[in-house]
Order: structure tokens, then sequence, then C-alpha cells
């Protein structure tokens, strides 16, 4: 079946094409009440769609925005990219999904991939903010769309960003292990990370809030794979730790799968404070105290940058200040921590 053009309905009702557009489009046109009602039953009756892409070249908008991840397959960024999706969905939206595979290369080709395909705006998620390619850098300061950084920064660039405080994340990740009696306490780290390096700093603020000096030994790198976690926890093995601090949820992952091939158990062996409450607990047994980064929260604020920027004209978006909200993480109390 041909698709039923706006021409079509022109020609049924006797009207031009522009009246029928301007009526279905719900926009301001001197045409009775009885010609509009006629004009949408006709497009009902046709079951016509509005072309997105024609109507895109005369309002300049495409209704799209985009989103770069760098690892889809992390429970936070999926629960965050779904959070996304549905609130651009319900305000008319379509989200647009890519993932970069942790690339610093691969977000500015996605970038510009987007940008080509006419995207009203972006949410970036960079796969390094320490090692970001000098060419990301180049075209976010150059980019004709709004877009917000999200959970991770480039330091420097001044854009519009939104993510949680992760040395506070540290911190109270590493307080709740403290207060139940540990004190040998590791850390399961990426060290390679702008995010990893304050979780780090709150960890070893609440040490020495104690009157523990950190231990290198107890502080251990890992990427946010499982599998890198895997190998990391080996080291947590050779300690003398009772308890880990692991720094996002495929860390816990990682090291639980190593904890279960050494028969060894959660609580009883070692407590373990996670990252980002993002994981089912059906994954876990027990289910891990998390420092929860609530995506939903974190979606919502990202979102609101994103429509406040949308709704500026391009001469009062240059000259807007960009804004940076932080928001704040929580200790969401479950089975995996033991007093000691």
């Amino acid at each position: 079946m041909a698709k039923v053009t706006l021409k079509d309905i022109a020609r049924e009702v006797g009207l031009s094409p522009t009246a029928v557009s301007l009526v279905l489009n719900d926009r301001p046109c001197k045409i009775s009440a009885e010609s509009r009602a006629r004009i949408k039953e006709v497009a009902r009756k046709k079951r016509y769609i509005p072309n997105q892409i024609a109507r895109s070249l005369v309002t300049q908008h495409s209704q799209t925005l985009g989103l770069i991840v760098p690892n889809i397959e992390s429970r936070f960024f999926s629960s965050l990219a779904r959070a996304l999706e549905v609130a651009c969905r319900k305000r008319g939206y379509l989200l647009l999904i890519t993932n970069s595979d942790d690339s610093s290369h691969n977000d500015a080709d996605l970038v510009r991939l987007l940008v080509n395909r006419g995207v009203d705006g972006l949410f970036i998620v960079v796969a390094d903010e320490l090692r970001y390619s000098a060419g990301l850098k180049s075209i976010l300061e150059q980019l004709p769309v709004p877009y917000v950084m999200v959970d991770r920064f480039i330091e420097g660039l001044d854009c519009d960003r939104v993510g949680f405080n992760n040395e506070q994340g540290g911190y109270l990740a590493t307080s709740y292990l403290l207060g139940r009696g540990h004190e040998r306490i590791a850390a399961l780290i990426n060290k390679e990370s702008n995010t990893g390096r304050a979780r780090m700093a709150g960890y070893e603020r609440a040490l020495r809030e104690h009157g523990i000096e950190p231990d290198p030994e107890l502080e251990l790198h890992s990427a946010y794979y499982i599998d890198d976690a895997f190998e990391s926890a080996k080291g947590v093995l050779k300690s003398d730790a009772t308890a880990v601090f692991a720094s996002s949820d495929n860390i816990a992952l990682g090291l639980l799968k190593l904890l279960y091939a050494e028969d060894l158990r959660v609580p009883r062996d070692y407590s373990v404070v996670s990252y980002d409450n993002s994981a089912a607990d059906t994954l876990f047994e027990p289910a891990l105290t998390s420092i929860e980064q609530n995506s939903r929260e974190l979606a919502v604020a990202a979102l609101e940058l994103m429509f406040a920027r949308l709704e500026e004209d391009a001469e009062s978006r240059e000259r807007s200040a960009s804004v940076t909200k932080i928001l704040r993480p929580k200790v969401v109390v479950k089975d995996s921590v033991r007093w000691l």
C-alpha cells in the first residue's frame, strides 16, 4: 500500500497541502472548524503518518536526541539509557542509543555520526575522562547542537554536566564498613578514571578520619569489567583484608566470581560494599549493600538541562553560562556486611 501524503488528503478535502499541514500540526491558521474536522477525519481514515524528515526540514528540529555510553552491557549504563529513552519518548523525542566500547576515538566518531543524522542534542558519557582524544574535545567545543556530559566529565571543557558525587560515594562505602568494625578494607577501584580516583579519595578520607593510614597494598586497580575484576581480586585473597569496597557492580561481580570459585562466601569470609546498586538482587547471594547512583534521578537532571537548552535560541545558548549539577549518592543497606 502506497504511503498517504499531505497532497492525497488535500485533494480529497479540496484544500491546499499547506492548509492541511497547518491543521494536522495544530498550527495557527484561518481555516473553519468544519474544514479542520474534515481534514482530521480524512487523515484518520487514510491512516496518515506524518513524514518526520520532511517536517524537520521545515522546523529545523528532528525531534531526536543522541546518547553515547561506554559499555551498554553495564547495568548502570543500560538503566540510564532506559530511563532517558522512556522520558524522551514521553516528550515526543526519539533517543538514538550508541555504544563506544570504551574508546575515545569511537566517542568522536559517534558524535560526528549523530550530529550528521540531525539530532537536536546529545547526552555523552565519555569512555575515558583522562585520556580522551584531542579530536573529541575539539569536536565538542564546536558542536552546533547542545550537549550534556553525564556521569563522567572532561576537565576544562566548558559545558553542561550532571553526575553524582563520587568522592562522597567512596567515603560512604568505606565509612559503613568501618562502622561495623572492619579496619583492613581492600578497595577494587579503576584508578585510570576520574570517577575511580574520586571514589578512592573518599575511601582514603574515611580511613584517615578513623586514624587509619591507607595501605597501597589494599588499593587494587580494576577496569569496569567482570574479567578484569576477577584477576584484580586475587590481590584481596593475598591480603589480610576482612572487607572489600568494590567500586562498581561489574567489579563486584568479578570479585564474587573469584570468591565463589575459591569456596569463599559473603559476608562469612569477606564483607562487601558495591557501587551503583543497579544489579538485580537475583544475581547475588546475599544481596549486596551498595552505594546507589539512582539512574532515574540522573536521567531527570540530564533531561532538565537538555530541554532548557532546546528551548533557547542559538544566540541565547551561546551567551548562557554552563550548568553543573552534582547529585548525592546514598548507602542502600542489604545483607553483604557482617559485624566484625
